[in-house]
């Protein structure tokens, strides 16, 4: 057989925790309900929606979508905001697409635009990974994520007390050559565009340049562009883009009180180093968010409180006989109260 059919059933009898609903209410601080990237859930009855929270113990909901357009977002706003406004906040985003045409001023003109999506209901701002990886200025170079034409949009998020939730880079091994080492072969494989390989390929040829920049050059990028912005709040997406490495993730966290992260989507990197995952959880308790990233699934959620809650070990982190952000399980947290109630939904009331 093929070996990727190989799907072996462990045999270690362990304990099965059932967590239905999360010990204290859950603010979920980064989640997509738009039909990019939540199934078009904005579609669906508003009274459905609240039911589906209500029955995962979700107290309220951070949409992100709208950083796809002001199209979008004034659409979330109306859908969600305006009719449940104590149940969802809703970010903006950036046009990158408008920087051709506005040139160097581009980030004046991002901010004037923020300052729009604010006054029509935006909570924060979103910024998605093509940030750094394909986002171009008028002449075609590939903006780095410090660059300082964008200075005034992130002064102009702090002045409006605006949080900005930023995705960029991650995971570490879609940098990497899709070759037998590459611990998320079978994920790019299925998704060939999630593949951000940096090192020359056909260097024979005249355009071997790198596509992409290699991954600790744009860590760092966003490693500068906060601590040049002290008084812009930044949350990191997804354990601050780099879920495998908590001790450079730590480091940022030790400079840079502006920055907090969120756990969203990283349950597999985090519940494979559980030792090091909970001291981080517990050192840094005051500066972690949850989130989900995937909708409203409320299995899902449940996954997630029984990874934070208990000493459950070795289990499926997601759904599907194969987990499918790569092929291992994870182990609980088991985390105090006092840290449970600070990630689930105090330290997203402070921050957004």
């Amino acid at each position: 057989m093929d070996l990727r059919d190989y799907q072996p059933i462990a045999k270690l009898v362990t304990k099965v925790t059932q967590v239905d609903h999360p010990r204290f209410p859950v603010i979920d601080a980064h989640n997509h309900l738009g039909d990019e990237f939540g199934g078009g859930l904005i579609h669906h009855p508003l009274s459905e929606l609240l039911d589906t929270m209500d029955q995962a113990g979700v107290r309220r909901l951070v949409d992100l979508d709208g950083m796809v357009s002001e199209e979008v977002l004034n659409l979330h706003l109306d859908r969600l905001k305006s009719r449940a406004p104590e149940r969802f906040r809703v970010f903006g985003g950036v046009d990158w697409s408008a920087w051709p045409t506005q040139g160097d001023k581009f980030g004046e003109w991002a901010a004037a635009r923020l300052r729009v999506q604010k006054a029509r209901g935006a909570d924060g701002l979103k910024v998605w990974k093509p940030f750094g990886l394909q986002v171009c200025d008028q002449h075609g170079q590939l903006v780095a994520v410090d660059d300082t034409r964008l200075d005034p949009l992130w002064e102009t998020a702090a002045e409006l007390d605006l949080p900005v939730a930023i995705h960029v880079a991650d995971p570490v091994a879609f940098f990497d050559p899709l070759d037998k080492f590459n611990e998320r072969w079978e994920e790019i494989e299925r998704n060939p565009a999630w593949h951000f390989e940096s090192r020359l390929t056909n260097s024979g040829q005249a355009n071997s340049r790198p596509p992409y920049p290699p991954f600790l050059f744009i860590l760092e990028s966003l490693a500068r562009l906060v601590e040049r912005h002290p008084r812009t709040t930044f949350i990191g997406a997804h354990v601050g883009c780099y879920a495998e490495n908590l001790g450079w993730v730590s480091a940022l966290l030790e400079r840079c009180p502006n920055f907090y992260i969120d756990i969203s989507a990283r349950l597999g990197e985090l519940g494979r180093q559980p030792y090091s995952a909970r001291r981080f959880f517990i050192k840094y308790s005051d500066r972690i968010l949850f989130g989900t990233d995937m909708g409203l699934d409320i299995e899902g959620y449940r996954r997630h409180y029984r990874f934070l809650e208990t000493d459950d070990e070795y289990f499926n982190y997601a759904e599907g006989e194969v987990p499918s952000q790569g092929r291992w399980y994870a182990y609980g947290l088991y985390l105090p109260d006092e840290v449970l109630e600070k990630v689930y939904y105090q330290n997203a009331e402070k921050v957004i």
